[in-house]
């Protein structure tokens, strides 16, 4: 999201036009979850994606039409149902609310713009309302209320109400960067979204384990830092990629870090006594996740000496140990994958399980073909 923040800006500063389009509600099965973001500029180029296919085809058609006709922001409704399936070959069966939101001479925005591009460069987090479905006591859809970590606010959804329950949802949302939606009695309802630093996989310790976690999270988009005591094991040639190397002791380099609940903390160390180092500044911090590589029996013993140092026993349980899912996997390469499937899990909010559906699903499927089946001969005739 970012790189699309990052275009507004520039296209606030140089007074153009543009469309963001927002998927801000989805059910069932879809190409992309709320807070997936399309940016269309002017001469139809496009930064972002809500997914491809059809619907992001229908949007950007639609982008074009508002920017010509210079209309309002409205919430469109896509129905991804089997009729769309068979025209067009898609496989999913949800549907998706997208805003499709025009930014016509707005200079305010711009400052704004930046603020969000602030709080993913971890300079304080932000929060951004918008009003998706209007009332007689809210503004026009569209309409937008900024909000900071320390509770100040720009602009309103037009309801007071509205904006007391957006900005008191956007403070429990800026830690993890999340989105919610807020509304009043009277039907009123508003997007909220949430901008802090990206994710990032903090690896305490650049060996073999460390190197294979850290490859496969720079695959999956987090940031990544590097922590360890030895020059050799914590450079640019080892890790090319990592946003940050830190060498140092365990203790004070995670200590340095001043890490937030979108940290997610591998304790991978080269021993014993510097898991426990690097386990306890980690379970001090604000890290949202904590995992440590090993065995439950190292795990007990750890898990002793954070009690001895006064860690609530609230945040030991937190502790992930051993850290990953159990995905049966030896190599550093296998052991990286379940750690950072786990991590995903928590991401998302999900429970780590397969999504293999149940033996119903071939009766489902023959009830399909034929309804299909009917559905020609019908046309046919």
């Amino acid at each position: 999201m970012q790189s699309i923040f990052a275009e507004a800006h520039k296209l606030l500063a140089k007074g153009e036009h543009f469309i963001l389009a927002t998927v801000v509600r989805t059910k069932g099965s879809t190409p992309q979850k709320p807070g997936a973001k399309l940016l269309v500029r002017k001469d139809g180029t496009a930064v972002g994606t809500l997914g491809g296919g059809c619907v992001e085809a229908e949007v950007w058609a639609e982008a074009k039409n508002v920017l010509a006709e210079r209309k309002g922001a409205q919430v469109k409704r896509f129905l991804l149902n089997e009729d769309i399936a068979s025209r067009d070959g898609l496989v999913c069966g949800g549907n998706m609310d997208i805003m499709v939101d025009p930014v016509f001479d707005q200079p305010a925005l711009r400052p704004l713009m930046q603020e969000i591009l602030d709080a993913y460069d971890g300079k304080g987090d932000r929060a951004m309302a918008t009003l998706a479905e209007a009332s007689k006591s809210t503004g026009p859809i569209g309409a937008k209320l900024f909000i900071r970590a320390d509770g100040s606010t720009i602009g309103t959804l037009g309801s007071a109400a509205l904006d007391r329950r957006a900005m008191e949802t956007a403070l429990t949302l800026m830690p993890k960067g999340r989105e919610q939606w807020v509304e009043t009695e009277d039907g009123a309802r508003a997007y909220v979204e949430a901008f802090t630093t990206p994710p990032t996989v903090v690896i305490a310790g650049g060996g073999h384990v460390g190197k294979a976690v850290y490859t496969v999270a720079r695959f999956l988009g987090f940031r990544v830092i590097i922590v360890d005591d030895r020059p050799q094991f914590a450079n640019t040639e080892r890790f090319p990629e990592a946003d940050r190397i830190v060498v140092d002791d365990f203790d004070t380099g995670l200590r340095e870090l001043k890490m937030t609940p979108n940290c997610y903390v591998i304790v991978a160390t080269r021993g014993h006594k510097l898991d426990d180092l690097a386990l306890i500044e980690a379970a001090k911090s604000r890290a949202g996740y904590v995992g440590l590589l090993g065995s439950k029996r190292k795990a007990i013993l750890i898990f002793r000496d954070l009690v001895r140092e006064g860690i609530p026993e609230e945040r030991i349980r937190e502790i992930r140990a051993p850290v990953g899912l159990d995905l049966g996997g030896r190599s550093p390469e296998e052991i990286a994958v379940s750690i950072m499937a786990e991590i995903l899990s928590v991401k998302h909010q999900r429970d780590a399980r397969a999504m293999t559906m149940d033996g119903k699903v071939v009766d489902q499927a023959k009830q399909l073909a034929a309804k299909v089946a009917k559905a020609k001969v019908v046309a046919r005739s």
